[in-house]
């Protein structure tokens, strides 16, 4: 019994995760993921051409 409330544990934080990520895309209109590459960041892009 023990091990099946771990694995419905996991799965709530699990789902409660994805939940969270998924906020600002869910509820704000035009609501987007940052751009995860770096040679899309200026900052990156920067410190790369010196």
């Amino acid at each position: 019994m023990n091990a099946v409330k771990i694995v419905f544990l996991t799965i709530m934080l699990l789902a409660v995760a994805v939940l969270l990520m998924g906020v600002k895309i869910l509820f704000v209109k035009g609501g987007t993921f940052k751009i995860g590459h770096a040679h899309d960041i200026a900052g990156v892009r920067k410190n790369k051409n010196n």
